[in-house]
């Protein structure tokens, strides 16, 4: 009786000590425990999402890739899976389940079965995402029971059940750093929650137990398995019936794996570009409650002009077009571009990273040098191969990427002013270097020809003067002797048509001269050109100035604007996460008229011959467009830069390639100039939009009708082949000026009606 007495005595010591504990936890001895009042409101961490024009997702911003998502935004399928696999009573107990505890305690604690299963409930569970163990040692784990199920019940006197389980399906981790049932859904099997069917809720309810083990990317095998006893689960608990669960774990384990990163997905460097600038927005912008704005826990909705479509044609074309490329260059150099001036790879290694942090750690440049010889493995960027892990050195890696050329791409509505595609890049994972954005900059070619003809044109020249050809020797310029591609042009005398539509050099420089260096560069800046520094010398009529590719694409937006400029708007509005507009961004719908609108009809008719018989005629030949386009080819001293820019009345697409280092190109102008550099990517785009209905009215978009006057003034012809005849008559040929100035040619109107007229004799007695 005594042995019972204390027996009993000390079981209800124990009790009270075990109440007195959970007390002490209660209080918070062990740490503070969330109110009621803070679990009304949990916040969980949340990717801001960029989304395209027309809806689609193009990454996120996070620092765990959460999506949030409402319960109707869940499949049934998911919550049945869940429910059945890891809280059968879900429905019944108020946070904690005590039979589930008391198996556990019974059956894991005393006898070490570990296959009795966890005694936690998915409020439980809730309550430890929310709220992380801090301390996972052993002799805590009580302590972590306890406030877990304190947590647990607090919540479930807050919360509806489908409150609960939707918190649980976005808190809950499932590997590959995505958390949350939205973002799985979308990464395992490129599909909204919503329409997650059984065999795919099995899934990824599955992984709950082990999120590494039962990955279904990394072990198919052991996630099929998992997949097949969720199923079962849900036919014990009456979610399905006995023939479903059978057909069911029939079917293969098939993924539809799609991962978008901060390198991965549509438009990665137009989300970088965006990202600095958005960071500065949320730190400007505060949330109801007085804090600013997270850019990477917020939750955020940000809507761009992005077409997701015409970005997907614009990174084709350019992946097809420089794998083509690169084949060419590498045959061209047999993979050495540094061959015949050693010191590109010299200062290429001198450059790298590596080399920089070895000479910072004491090295000699010997030693330096030397090390970088040292082979060990890295991951390296391939056309040919795709990404690959092989044993390099890291000069041998230098000598890798020297070697591979870059591009930049952007496309642009000119009535608008909205980015539609934007392609910074080869590959944002090895290549971060933007060339779109106005920090970028490379010298332009002949694309700023048309801005020295448009200002002539405001000057008052007449687009049917002609000028000659020939080359000239700039004595006040140190004798720079400006010449042309093709040694047959300088015999020949050019309209502005003919001059443009063959990229003419010695004719551009003797126009500049006409016009004025400073109109040329006022009108340039006036049409957007607004950041790249212009030097005030001749030779930018051939395109000298370093400009870049967005400034580019903005002013030849006016050519196709009847004249007018506007802004590149790349922003929509920006959201909170429930869809509430914190910020719209109208496009500028006031523009500035920077050339008139004859000037603007007339450029647009010389930049059509130049697709019509000049330097971008391959879009016609060998890409075979049909549709109405002008635009302009560039290509710089030695082949470094080639240049393309086209355009209709809704769309200006501009390209540039190169090597990021200019003293790589290719040698001959054959290749490196910009009708096989850049041109084709233009046209590659171009034929997928041809071939999708949705840009119809883009691509089938006609300009509008010359005016008569425009008509009457280019009414000549663009090239007058001999003139021998006519400068005998008229005083034998004229020296050429050897200092430049803004000045008038000679020639009157009546001279060159007769000179014309004459002309219009000779042709016909030579066809009869």
């Amino acid at each position: 009786m005594k042995i019972l007495r204390l027996g009993f005595y000390a079981l209800a010591g124990g009790i009270a000590l075990f109440f007195f504990f959970i007390f002490l936890v209660w209080a918070g001895l062990f740490g503070k425990l969330p109110t009621e009042d803070a679990l009304r409101n949990i916040d969980n961490y949340a990717a801001t999402e960029v989304y395209s024009a027309d809806s689609v997702l193009l990454g996120r911003y996070y620092i765990q890739e959460r999506t949030i998502s409402d319960y109707d935004e869940i499949s049934p399928n998911v919550i049945n899976a869940l429910v059945a696999t890891e809280d059968v009573r879900f429905f019944e107990h108020e946070g904690v389940d005590y039979r589930s505890m008391f198996r556990v305690v019974f059956k894991t604690i005393l006898m070490g079965d570990n296959s009795a299963g966890g005694g936690s409930t998915i409020t439980q569970q809730l309550a430890k995402n929310l709220f992380p163990r801090k301390n996972t040692a052993r002799w805590y784990m009580p302590v972590v029971k306890v406030r877990e199920a304190i947590i647990a019940k607090r919540i479930e006197n807050v919360h509806s059940k489908e409150s609960i389980l939707t918190h649980y399906l976005n808190t809950v981790p499932f590997g590959d750093n995505v958390f949350g049932i939205e973002m799985a859904s979308r990464r395992f099997f490129n599909k909204s929650a919503r329409r997650l069917n059984v065999q795919e809720a099995a899934v990824l309810v599955g992984m709950l137990k082990a999120n590494y083990t039962y990955n279904p990317r990394r072990n198919p095998e052991r996630s099929l398995e998992r997949r097949n006893v969720v199923i079962t689960q849900m036919q014990k608990y009456g979610y399905l019936k006995e023939n479903q669960r059978d057909s069911l774990q029939q079917l293969p384990l098939e993924l539809n794996y799609y991962k978008i990163t901060h390198s991965t997905g549509l438009a990665t460097y137009f989300r970088e570009f965006l990202r600095p600038q958005l960071e500065t927005w949320c730190a400007e912008n505060t949330k109801p409650d007085g804090s600013p704005y997270n850019l990477y826990t917020d939750g955020l909705k940000i809507y761009t002009t992005i077409h997701s479509s015409m970005q997907k044609y614009a990174e084709n074309a350019m992946e097809s077009h420089m794998k083509e490329l690169q084949k060419v260059f590498d045959q061209h150099w047999n993979k050495q571009p540094w061959r015949d001036n050693p010191s590109l790879l010299t200062n290429a290694v001198k450059r790298s990273p590596r080399y920089k942090s070895l000479v910072a750690s004491g090295m000699s440049q010997g030693e330096a040098m030397k090390a970088m010889e040292k082979k060990e493995k890295m991951k390296v960027f391939s056309w040919e191969d795709g990404d690959q892990l092989v044993e390099m050195s890291p000069l041998d890696s230098v000598k890798h990427y020297i070697n591979i050329l870059q591009t930049g791409v952007l496309a642009m509505d000119p009535n608008k002013g909205d980015i539609l595609a934007w392609v910074g890049g080869i590959d944002h994972e090895y290549f971060k270097y933007d060339h779109v954005h106005k920090d970028t900059r490379r010298q332009v070619g002949s694309t700023f020809k048309p801005f020295v003809y448009a200002a002539a044109l405001e000057a008052g020249m007449d687009p049917c003067d002609y000028i000659s050809g020939s080359r000239v020797e700039y004595t006040n310029l140190k004798n720079w002797s400006p010449g042309n591609a093709d040694p047959s042009e300088y015999d020949k005398k050019y309209s502005f048509a003919g001059a443009l539509s063959h990229s003419v050099n010695t004719v551009s420089v003797k126009v500049l001269e006409r016009v004025g260096i400073e109109s040329t560069i006022r009108l340039a800046r006036n049409m957007g050109i607004d950041e790249s520094p212009l030097p005030e010398v001749p030779s930018i009529a051939l395109g000298s100035a370093d400009i870049s590719l967005m400034e580019m694409v903005t002013a030849y937006a006016v050519f196709a604007n009847g004249g007018r400029h506007i802004e590149p708007r790349y922003l929509t509005a920006i959201c909170d996460e429930n869809g509430n507009v914190l910020e719209e961004f109208e496009y500028y719908k006031k523009k500035e008229q920077v050339m008139s609108k004859e000037t603007a009809s007339i450029m647009m008719q010389l930049l059509k011959g130049v697709v019509e018989e000049g330097t971008g005629q391959r879009l016609r030949s060998v890409y075979g467009l049909n549709n109405e386009l002008a635009g302009k080819t560039g290509t710089t001293q030695s082949n470094a830069d080639g240049w393309f820019i086209g355009f209709n009345r809704r769309l200006v697409i501009g390209v540039w390639t190169g090597a990021d280092d200019p003293g790589i190109h290719f040698r001959t102008t054959r290749l490196g100039q910009g009708a096989n550099m850049a041109l084709p990517v233009f046209a590659k785009i171009f034929q997928q939009l041809n071939k999708d209905p949705e840009f119809t009215q883009t691509t089938r978009m006609r300009f509008p009708p010359p005016s008569r006057k425009v008509l009457y003034r280019l009414r000549c012809d663009p090239v007058r082949e001999d003139q021998t005849f006519f400068e005998t008559l008229f005083g034998g040929k004229q020296e050429e000026k050897t200092e430049t100035s803004e000045r008038q040619y000679g020639e009157t109107r009546e001279k060159k009606d007769i000179l014309e007229a004459i002309g219009n004799i000779f042709k016909k007695k030579k066809k009869d």
